[in-house]
């Protein structure tokens, strides 16, 4: 006995040792198998969850060059190059979530909310330009799905350039007015944004003046609160309760959200803590359309890990200059010089 057990056997405590670092391995190299396929999962759901458009190919070559002069006009821009992206919030009709939170009846939809979004060369600085939607503007010819082109339209406001085509359209639409040239497109309607922010938490902001808007179902003190979603929502969308119930009291609002997003992603460290991330990715992509250039997990990681030495307090938030319509003072148009001079510094 003496003799079998100091050569051990598989039945006794030496023979089990001996197994043990075979069974380890064994059953890490399950885990990983199943982590990565977990892995692969939530990268195909999310990736699968975002809806992509090909703008560049419906678009073609004219168009305004890149804002990267180191890289040849139909060259994808540089990592880390300099990047202007067109922002929009779609107050689409689709779904009952929509229609509940203030999307109203029907199949269409205009850009309730556009913003450029220059991101500086290194990603250093960013500047975050607001177009009125109430702007009006030469709408040009666009190329519909149905085939063939919308009409050029003169003095339309620059909300219904997303009706009549799509994201083509707003795309197309904004390089008409800026002549900057819009390297990729994001847009998220009414419950995605509500979805964003719930899953952040919610956003912490400050109001100036007391905010009464039926339209938008938001009443508020003057001071600081912190909003859920469906609130956040609502201040994004107010017009009537502030100011002179113009386009432009409702554009600094959003401003003001922008910086309360940026702010709250910073606090809670988003890109640094897997299971948050999860969240507000999952919250997201179902209600997002961008470029083929960013639809995919990978290609939104990859952009936002680029922004993670930005912060907050370097990020600009403009609104274009703008001056009453000659032809009719509830509606505006760009205001030059002031206006040219603005978008020729993003480009």
């Amino acid at each position: 006995m003496a003799g079998h057990d100091e050569h051990g056997d598989e039945g006794g405590p030496v023979g089990r040792r001996s197994r043990w670092p075979k069974t380890a391995c064994l059953t890490l190299a399950v885990l990983l198998t199943l982590g990565a396929g977990a892995a692969g999962w939530v990268y195909w759901q999310l990736s699968g969850n975002i809806t992509g458009v090909d703008i560049d190919h419906a678009l073609g070559d004219d168009r305004p060059p890149r804002a990267t002069s180191s890289a040849p006009p139909d060259a994808s821009p540089l990592p880390g190059g300099a990047l202007n992206i067109l922002v929009l919030g779609s107050d689409s009709r689709d779904g009952a979530e929509n229609r509940e939170l203030g999307g109203g009846e029907g199949g269409s939809a205009r850009s309730d909310t556009a913003m450029v979004v220059h991101l500086a060369a290194g990603r250093t600085a960013a500047t975050v330009v607001s177009i009125p939607r109430d702007t009006l503007v030469t709408r040009p010819a666009c190329p519909l799905e149905s085939g063939g082109e919308s009409a050029e339209v003169y003095g339309a406001m620059f909300n219904s350039a997303y009706e009549a085509g799509g994201p083509v359209c707003a795309v197309k639409t904004a390089e008409s007015l800026t002549g900057v040239r819009m390297d990729h497109y994001v847009e998220i309607d009414f419950s995605g944004f509500a979805r964003l922010v719930d899953a952040l938490g919610g956003v912490t902001v400050t109001t100036a003046e007391d905010i009464d808007d039926e339209r938008s179902h938001l009443l508020l003190d003057a001071g600081t609160h912190h909003l859920d979603g469906e609130q956040a929502l609502g201040l994004a969308r107010t017009r009537h309760g502030v100011g002179d119930g113009s386009d432009l009291g409702r554009t600094e609002l959003q401003q003001i959200l922008v910086k309360a997003l940026l702010a709250r992603i910073s606090d809670i460290g988003l890109l640094t803590d897997p299971a948050r991330l999860y969240e507000v990715a999952d919250a997201v992509t179902g209600s997002l359309t961008t470029d083929t250039g960013l639809d995919s997990l990978g290609e939104l990681t990859g952009l936002a890990r680029t922004l993670r030495g930005l912060p907050p307090e370097a990020v600009t938030t403009l609104t274009m200059p703008v001056t009453p319509a000659p032809a009719d003072p509830d509606r505006v148009v760009a205001k030059d010089p002031e206006a040219g001079e603005l978008w020729e510094s993003l480009r």
